[in-house]
């Protein structure tokens, strides 16, 4: 008898905290039964990671040639020798005269030891800690070297270690164009739909403008405008700028509908009437009310600029070496000899296609939790 009663008092509690849970802890619930969400914000909380912690994951350090390993094979760690101790081959390589390509070998006479938390190049943590630490390394007598266990590039780097921080610029060029791009889609798209009239008029011609315009051919025409001489730093701003001006417009329509959907509202009439400034009542009455959407729609915009930023690298319009990114990495497999040879050099769209399906999915999770009956 008892636990018949506490079946239906746990539905009651269950129904009570539904009715007085607001609507962030609300949209949670929602979220996180979104399974592939969930995976998926695991997946870029690891991005974000080893973003973070680059340096110290690299083996090798990404801007220093090495022509001993022009184009090396991937490598194997093999684990036990006599007991637990990773260690690796010796890699050999002589010129094939026929060819003119380098041909490499494995001398399994000499074997060099793998140092999980050894010391490597320098480095700076965060511009705070100076350090040599690195998760894996391998001791020559040379010196300590990268493991390279997806192979080198052209120059002798790791090619793992360059995928690791080319994961920097492009993940952080995703957050601060979608950061321009939602300050300038909330900006004018509020002020279109708060004031209608002329600015609605001015502001709506003008996206209408923007999206007249074919996407690449945009992009292409402002990527080359771009002085040459410009740093990296510089480069990277302007890139953001070039993909943000194109990304706000849709954000802005957004806005637009909704500004026009709840200005007639009791809840900013009254707000009116007290004697709230305008921009109180967009920014602390109108914005809240449909932040769950913006933040679903910030998600959904980073894969684009992903995207954006590595087509415009691989292009030769974006980023250029020095800089390293998913896009400058990937033009490196423009040849189709060089990836017919040296089929490792394609790893790198690894993680774009994981990183873009991950935003995605993350994405329509946020989407259905904010709006569920959208």
């Amino acid at each position: 008898m008892a636990q018949e009663q506490a079946i239906p008092m746990a539905a009651d509690v269950e129904e009570e905290s539904l009715n007085v849970a607001g609507p962030w802890l609300l949209m949670w619930w929602r979220f996180r039964k979104h399974r592939v969400a969930m995976v998926s914000v695991a997946i870029i909380v690891l991005f974000y990671i080893v973003a973070l912690f680059a340096d110290f994951l690299s083996g090798g350090n990404p801007e220093i040639t090495d022509e001993r390993f022009n184009y090396v094979p991937p490598q194997t760690i093999h684990w036990f020798d006599g007991g637990l101790s990773p260690y690796m081959y010796d890699i050999t390589s002589e010129l094939d005269l026929n060819t003119f390509k380098k041909q490499y070998d494995v001398d399994t006479e000499v074997k060099y030891p793998v140092r999980f938390f050894g010391h490597g190049y320098e480095y700076t943590f965060l511009g705070l800690i100076t350090t040599t630490r690195h998760l894996m390394v391998v001791e020559t007598p040379e010196g300590p070297r990268a493991p390279f266990l997806i192979g080198g590039d052209a120059f002798g780097r790791d090619l793992l270690s360059r995928i690791l921080h080319g994961t920097r610029i492009s993940l952080s060029i995703g957050l601060a164009g979608v950061s321009v791009s939602i300050i300038l889609g909330v900006a004018l798209g509020g002020l279109s739909g708060y004031y209608g009239g002329v600015i609605d008029t001015v502001v709506q011609r003008l996206i209408e403008i923007l999206r007249s315009i074919p996407t690449i051919p945009l992009w292409l025409a402002l990527a080359a405008s771009l002085p040459k001489e410009w740093s990296i730093t510089r480069v990277y701003f302007a890139v953001t700028i070039i993909l943000s001006l194109y990304a706000w417009t849709e954000l802005a329509r957004v806005v637009r509908g909704r500004f026009l959907a709840m200005r007639e509202d009791d809840f900013i009439m009254a707000a009116k009437l007290a004697g709230a400034s305008d921009s109180r009542i967009i920014f602390r009455h109108m914005v809240p009310n449909f932040a769950s959407h913006l933040i679903a729609a910030a998600t959904l915009a980073v894969p684009f600029m992903i995207i954006s930023e590595t087509a415009l690298s691989f292009l030769g319009l974006g980023l250029q070496p020095p800089a390293i990114s998913w896009g400058v990495l990937l033009k490196a497999a423009q040849n189709v000899q060089t990836v017919a040879l040296y089929p490792w050099v394609m790893l790198v769209a690894v993680p774009v296609i994981v990183a873009v399906l991950a935003f995605n999915f993350v994405g329509d999770g946020l989407r259905d939790a904010a709006d569920p009956y959208g």
